[in-house]
């Protein structure tokens, strides 16, 4: 009757926040689909649309460690329902915007809301699932993230021929703000909430020793130890660059460079996170299988890095051939889907919201930085020498940011999928 009923909680838990989640992604990645009726309904630059789609990751990078202690000390479950809340208020608004700081200001509103989401859901993870499916569920979760992330692709450009970007945008904080009144009503932290024992306990393991101290101790036990860091700038360095290039500069390349309109080149990008989503349920689940790490994390990663050299040297492929490669780097580009186990394995069980939280900071930090950096590069280059001239030093930027990434992940320590801190 116990395993009966952890089972409907945990399920119910999970489909819920990953809803939200899922809109998470859709935020992330619509203003690459929507660039150009950004720009021309707040008459803006390359630069400028870069910033207003950075905003969105500003405060998601800051809010990943708060996010982190909220969950280990207050619990995933209120801090996604207020999270909900905001996101749906700054939604609303952002479709109703109407100059570029308004929407600037929408975005940040989005971006602090849903920055909760994917960290409260690892904590769900952890609590409400056995640890050797944690790599698995980490996949699971991030192909259902990037089903918001293809609707925000193909899916939205043809919505856009019968409705406007601002009416989507509203309806979506209206959907926000159900999930945030579901997640209140019926998620709950971990068993032990709702009378339950853990997986653990039901396996005749004991539970994991709950957080003890005050959380900045917490925080700084995972800021100092030496193996949180390669992940952080693997994160940084591979996550960043994908996300900043998925999230807004694929559009703009496929139709500047290479004449694409934009249903081929949303197609393409949906492909990419198809290709992402894919993977990052691979590797999650071969890794728990294969009990290693490190070899599913390298393999992918050099994958993803190889994908890159089409791209920065503009490379004419044929259509198919072309679709292939962006499912491939989308393919590759999950080998940073792993660190979140990893550092979740060099760290106390109890600091698994900061540990995690920690590490996603880099992805995000990563795409802050680079959404409006090849934006800076484009204008400045001009449009007199072409379109390949203006995309040159993006391209550049983007693949120094992977192979940098690439150069961390060679520094993680394997786990084999255990704890190798004391629980």
């Amino acid at each position: 009757m116990s395993r009966s009923r952890l089972q409907g909680l945990r399920w119910t838990a999970f489909a819920l926040v990953s809803g939200s989640y899922m809109l998470a992604f859709f935020h992330r990645v619509a203003p690459a689909t929507i660039a150009s009726d950004l720009q021309q309904a707040f008459a803006t630059s390359a630069t400028a649309l870069g910033g207003l789609a950075a905003t969105y990751f500003y405060l998601y990078t800051v809010m990943q460690i708060p996010t982190g202690v909220l969950v280990d000390t207050l619990g995933p479950r209120r801090i996604v329902t207020l999270g909900g809340i905001v996101a749906g208020i700054g939604s609303i608004l952002f479709g109703l915007a109407a100059t570029l700081t308004d929407a600037s200001i929408c975005r940040l509103l989005v971006g602090l809301g849903v920055s909760v989401a994917f960290i409260a859901l690892l904590k769900l993870i952890a609590a409400w699932f056995h640890d050797r499916h944690f790599g698995t569920m980490v996949g699971v979760t991030l192909l259902l993230g990037n089903v918001g992330s293809i609707l925000a692709t193909a899916p939205l450009a043809w919505v856009l021929q019968y409705s406007s970007w601002r009416t989507v945008f509203v309806g979506l904080g209206g959907l926000s703000l159900v999930l945030a009144l579901l997640t209140w009503l019926f998620v709950r932290n971990h068993p032990g909430e709702v009378g339950l024992p853990s997986l653990r306990e039901l396996d005749g393991k004991s539970a994991h020793a709950a957080l003890q101290g005050h959380w900045l101790r917490g925080l700084l036990k995972v800021l100092k130890n030496r193996l949180t860091w390669p992940l952080f700038w693997m994160n940084l360095g591979m996550g960043g660059s994908f996300i900043a290039f998925a999230g807004l500069w694929a559009v703009p390349l496929l139709r500047d460079v290479y004449g694409l309109d934009r249903a081929a080149a949303t197609q393409h990008t949906s492909l990419l996170l198809a290709g992402f989503a894919i993977g990052a349920l691979t590797v999650g689940a071969l890794s728990d299988r294969v009990g290693r790490r490190r070899p599913v994390l390298i393999a992918a990663g050099f994958i993803y890095l190889l994908s890159w050299l089409p791209l920065i040297f503009f490379w004419r492929l044929p259509p198919l051939a072309s679709y292939l490669l962006f499912l491939l780097m989308g393919l590759g580009a999950a080998s940073f889907t792993l660190s979140w186990a990893c550092v979740k394995e060099v760290n106390q069980h109890a600091l698994s919201g900061m540990a995690t939280s920690v590490v996603n900071t880099g992805v995000f930090f990563g795409t802050g930085v680079l959404q409006p950096l090849v934006g800076w590069t484009i204008d400045r280059a001009g449009s007199a020498l072409g379109a390949s001239a203006q995309y040159r030093a993006g391209m550049l930027i983007f693949f120094g940011f992977a192979v940098f990434g690439f150069v961390n992940s060679l520094r993680v320590r394997e786990t084999y999928c255990r704890y190798i801190q004391p629980a």
